[in-house]
């Protein structure tokens, strides 16, 4: 069985001033306003997100699995890793295939970061039964939880990272080039980071994988409005608003955003602040870029990793990449 270690929550990550902070200068100005999509990852959220995943309109996550599941092999003999690092692991459920061929070889330590406490009790379920696993679960943001990760290294024993999801598309350019940046920092030559990307597709597409028929990505982006209210006392009305889903093809991204159903003010008690929505109006919570290959090798060259290997979903157009820090 695995050996289980939780790290404590940080300070900032949900229902405390970071989180008000947040709420407050997504939706304080009058221009595009918005809520940070960490923010959707409270228990219901999380556990809506892992619905998101077995719904047919959404192929990310079987497409990503399918090619971890055939190539966990050839990634586990070129990292060697006895440290793996996994960047917003969910439930972890695809990365069994990756710390499995891993367990193989050595024994091997796995630090999840999540700023969801309820993520990271999933993936410790997932895969507790794995012999030779220790598993140390981190509730930080990724640079924080890579910095505590590092110190977990014995000698110069390889490290693997996983980003996996296409959750770097959830960034803007400068971000994503930027976090990129910040995780080869912290690894050693020779290190490995995996890397999964949606690539760009059919408009109708990817509008349908963002709004499903059966409403549960619509609830997963209502739900951070019911997260406000419980957590900062606010008095979002549910009813009054709507999931919208936009495709901007110039920057080919997907945009989610709530829209709101009338004129109305809301008021956060937490905060002693009130905000103002006209009808029409939306908060902006959360943007999927899709990635031409081009595109992604250029992030990664830049970010100092060179690609070791490249795997493509032709079923759905996924890509996932190892690539080793220079």
């Amino acid at each position: 069985m695995s050996a289980w270690i939780a790290r404590p929550a940080a300070p900032t990550i949900t229902g405390t001033p970071g989180f008000l902070a947040d709420v407050l200068a997504g939706l304080c100005h009058d221009g595009q306003k918005s809520l940070p999509p960490k923010y959707f990852y409270d228990e219901l959220g999380s556990l809506l997100f892992d619905a998101i995943t077995r719904l047919p309109e959404y192929g990310v996550w079987r497409a990503e699995r399918r090619l971890l599941e055939a190539h966990a092999e050839t990634i586990a003999t070129a990292s060697a890793a006895g440290l793996v690092v996994e960047l917003g692991s969910g439930s972890a459920e695809k990365t069994r295939f990756i710390l499995e061929a891993l367990l193989d070889q050595q024994r091997v330590t796995y630090c999840p970061i999540d700023v969801s406490s309820t993520a990271l009790e999933s993936s410790r379920r997932a895969l507790d039964d794995l012999d030779g696993l220790e598993i140390h679960g981190i509730a930080r943001e990724y640079l924080v939880g890579v910095d505590e990760a590092m110190r977990m290294r014995v000698a110069n024993v390889p490290a693997l990272v996983l980003f996996l999801g296409s959750s770097l598309g959830n960034f803007d350019r400068s971000a994503s080039a930027g976090l990129l940046r910040s995780v080869r920092d912290r690894l050693m030559p020779g290190d490995l980071l995996l890397l999964g990307a949606d690539l760009d597709k059919a408009e109708q597409r990817l509008l349908a994988a963002y709004d499903d028929a059966l409403g549960v990505t619509a609830a997963f982006n209502l739900n951070v409005l019911a997260r406000v209210n419980r957590e900062l006392n606010a008095e979002f009305r549910l009813p009054y608003f709507r999931h919208r889903v936009r495709f901007d093809r110039a920057r080919r991204n997907v945009e989610m955003h709530i829209e709101s159903l009338r004129d109305q003010s809301i008021r956060i008690q937490r905060g002693a602040f009130e905000v103002t929505l006209a009808a029409g109006e939306t908060i902006h919570t959360e943007t999927s870029h899709k990635y031409s290959l081009d595109e992604i090798g250029e992030l990664m060259r830049d970010a100092g990793f060179r690609r070791a290997e490249q795997w493509c979903d032709q079923e759905w157009g996924f890509a996932t990449g190892l690539y080793m820090a220079d």
